[in-house]
């Protein structure tokens, strides 16, 4: 099964890393900094999800959007409203969406352990671009 949207499961954790301004720090010889804001968004934003002890043909749904985005090549939008990878957190509605109108791709191929027969732990890891 190819899988072209991002699978609709509810994490059991999440790591967001909000990224930084792209900013250029300059040194003096006298050691005084100088910086400069070289954008007007953040970059590098990252998003680690968990899911763990779901059915393997669930955990099966990554593999397939992974082969589907060729791998860490090809971007993709996650819903921005009632998305379940926001599942269960109740701040900002920013959290866990690239604010800046980008995309996520997959930093790396999703991680897998097998717990028992018919059941594994998925890891995910995406990071944000334009």
């Amino acid at each position: 099964m190819t899988t072209t949207a991002f699978p609709s499961l509810v994490p059991s954790a999440r790591t967001f890393n909000p990224g930084n301004w792209p900013v250029k720090v300059f040194q003096s010889l006298d050691g005084s900094e100088h910086r400069f804001l070289y954008g007007s968004v953040r970059t590098q934003m990252s998003l680690e999800l968990v899911y763990n002890n779901i059915p393997d043909a669930d955990a099966a749904e990554f593999l397939s959007h992974f082969d589907t985005m060729k791998g860490t090549l090809l971007g993709f939008y996650l819903p921005v409203v009632n998305t379940e990878v926001k599942g269960g957190y109740e701040g900002s509605a920013e959290f866990p969406m690239n604010s800046n109108g980008g995309k996520w791709r997959y930093d790396a191929p999703p991680k897998m352990v097998s717990i028992r027969r018919g059941l594994s732990s998925v890891s995910v890891t995406l990071r944000g671009f334009h």
